[in-house]
């Protein structure tokens, strides 16, 4: 097995992080660096994204492994989990699969259900930049600028755009491997599972990745649930307003 990457800070009780599809550990460093102030927070690169190891092989089991191996590295017995999108997926299935390890879990904006396929634009825009070719990130956000319009969503991927070498750059996702496996993303919680433990979902009140309908399907894979709406935030809502974000997630965590 390999370590996942990851950075730790603070002292308390474990908290891990798991970012979303295309995402990075470097996402949620504003919100980790608060969350350090009451907790021993993790915050991890899932396999094939930011620093940790590239692989061929990419499927919700095997990130689960990934968690499970990196828990039992630092010997951390309890955690709570938070996780966005796909990490919040991660989250979900580690959960059910091994509820003694988990303390609370934090969903953001995701459900158990199955997404079909929706980032087909922003990877084949991925699939335009020729890093041969390309020598600034002005020309990677050039090439990008022509399939998607949203600053936001750009400046989120260029984040991993680093210097490979003195004169190449790349990306750190495994572009290749995530186009091969895509379908995986979007895969529902397994039928019949549980977690009974505490678990908040939180969905920006602005993003439809949580709707009205999927209450009931979130209660049966996890009774001990409760649901907030973020204002003013879309599917990246722990970036898009991160003090409500804070809150929400630090009253739950302190309540018994």
């Amino acid at each position: 097995m390999k370590l996942l990457h990851s950075s730790i800070s603070g002292k308390g009780s474990p908290m891990v992080i798991l970012h979303g599809f295309l995402g990075m550990g470097d996402n949620w460093k504003s919100l980790a660096n608060k969350f350090s102030e009451k907790y021993q927070v993790h915050v991890v690169d899932q396999r094939n994204h930011g620093r940790s190891f590239h692989d061929d092989d990419f499927s919700y089991e095997l990130l689960v492994e990934d968690l499970l191996y990196y828990l039992d590295y630092h010997q951390l017995e309890r955690v709570h989990i938070l996780g966005h999108s796909m990490g919040g997926k991660t989250a979900m299935l580690f959960a059910v699969e091994h509820p003694e390890r988990v303390m609370k879990l934090m969903v953001a904006d995701i459900a158990p259900k199955f997404y079909p396929p929706h980032h087909q634009v922003i990877l084949d825009a991925l699939g335009e930049v020729d890093f041969q070719k390309v020598s600034l990130r002005s020309e990677v956000d050039e090439i990008l600028q022509k399939h998607i319009p949203e600053i936001g969503i750009r400046q989120f991927l260029l984040k991993n755009v680093y210097r490979k070498e003195k004169d190449q750059f790349a990306f750190r996702f495994n572009l290749e491997v995530l186009e091969e496996h895509y379908d995986e993303i979007g895969v529902a919680l397994p039928p019949r599972t549980m977690f009974e433990g505490p678990v908040l979902f939180l969905k920006g009140a602005l993003s439809g990745y949580i709707s009205k309908q999927d209450e009931d399907l979130i209660s049966a894979h996890f009774p001990s649930n409760s649901i907030v709406s973020i204002a003013n935030a879309s599917h990246w809502l722990h970036a898009e307003n991160p003090i409500d974000f804070y809150n929400n997630v630090a009253e739950f965590l302190e309540n018994d």
